[in-house]
């Protein structure tokens, strides 16, 4: 087991349904015969009785270097020790939220060391993030901010199709004015970057959404493919990407379905995301490219509504733990290729 990569796996909200799919995730032995789990959370959390869901022996340790990955049981860092209503599933606490951002921040802290070769992050609470002092809209930035990280691209994935964003969390209206030439460049070369480094592919294939219907049918409804997309497209080819576009959203997402391309480049939110989640629901992963470090996330949402039920699906947290291995020992293998 020794020569297993640790993987630290972040708890999320404790009122969310993340203390549920670790241990979920963590009785199946196969993520074990990848890698060695640690989890960075609260061992109470980690315990509430949950109907249909069994319980594992926590075993509690100062540092990932003492992970057994031991099936048996679930390696835990405890960085909080949260009171009965802190980790009462589905309500949400501001004491759960610092806790689920201190997770973060020591596990960071760790992989930046050198101590784990990748963290995998739980679902968390945007808003809760916010009520707990944190102005941060979600993990990507936090995680860059806390490896001072400037250039950083969200990749969602999955087998049939992989997605990355030019813009992530901001309002419709906003998108046509934080686009701009250099910024849609730079998501295509990381993009394109990330795709040979951290997926193994040599010539990736990428092909760029427009941003209007019809590609904006010659300026009718709309200028931003001639004045943005196109050149940041026509840069990318010059720098050597195998990039196509920008081609209409309805027909392009499609053709990637079907292997034409080996990722789209999105220009905001929804536009990447309706077609991922149509094809990837359960078990889609989100990695942040452009990090120092190697994090994936479940791609869901802690889901208050059914929070200690037991009826929440592990699916997305195993796949995420599966891609965290095998980035890592691409990026392990493949120095020197994203030059």
């Amino acid at each position: 087991m020794s020569h297993l990569p640790i993987i630290g796996i972040t708890m999320g909200d404790p009122s969310g349904i993340g203390p549920e799919i670790i241990r979920k995730a963590l009785s199946d032995s196969k993520i074990y015969e990848i890698c060695r789990p640690v989890v960075w959370g609260d061992a109470g959390a980690l315990s509430v009785k949950i109907h249909g869901v069994s319980g594992k022996p926590i075993r509690e340790i100062s540092s990932p270097l003492e992970a057994g990955g031991d099936p048996g049981g679930i390696d835990l860092i405890a960085v909080s020790q949260l009171g009965k209503e802190a980790i009462t599933p589905g309500i949400p606490r501001v004491e759960g939220g610092e806790a689920m951002v201190s997770y973060i921040s020591k596990a960071v802290e760790t992989a930046q060391r050198g101590e784990i070769a990748a963290i995998v992050t739980g679902p968390i609470n945007k808003a809760l993030m916010h009520e707990a002092g944190y102005s941060f809209d979600g993990h990507t930035p936090l995680i860059a901010h806390l490896t001072n990280t400037k250039d950083y691209v969200m990749m969602l994935a999955g087998n049939r199709l992989k997605v990355t964003l030019a813009t992530i969390h901001c309002a419709l209206e906003r998108v046509p004015y934080i686009l701009n030439t250099d910024r849609i460049h730079r998501t295509i070369w990381m993009t394109w970057q990330a795709l040979r480094l951290d997926f193994g592919i040599k010539e990736p294939r990428l092909g760029v959404a427009a941003l209007n219907p019809h590609g904006g049918e010659s300026g009718l409804f709309g200028s931003e493919e001639d004045r943005m997309i196109g050149p940041a497209v026509e840069r990318a080819m010059s720098d050597g990407c195998l990039v196509e576009g920008p081609f209409p959203a309805d027909t392009l997402f499609y053709k990637a379905s079907k292997g034409e391309f080996d990722a789209v480049v999105a220009m905001y939110h929804d536009q990447g995301l309706i077609p991922l989640k149509l094809l990837h629901f359960s078990d889609a992963v989100n990695i942040t490219l452009g990090l120092p470090i190697v994090r994936t996330s479940a791609d869901h949402g802690t889901a208050y509504d059914i929070a200690g039920k037991g009826v929440a699906d592990p699916s997305s947290l195993k796949a995420a733990i599966c891609m965290a291995v095998t980035v890592a020992e691409n990026r392990a293998r493949g120095k020197g290729l994203s030059s």
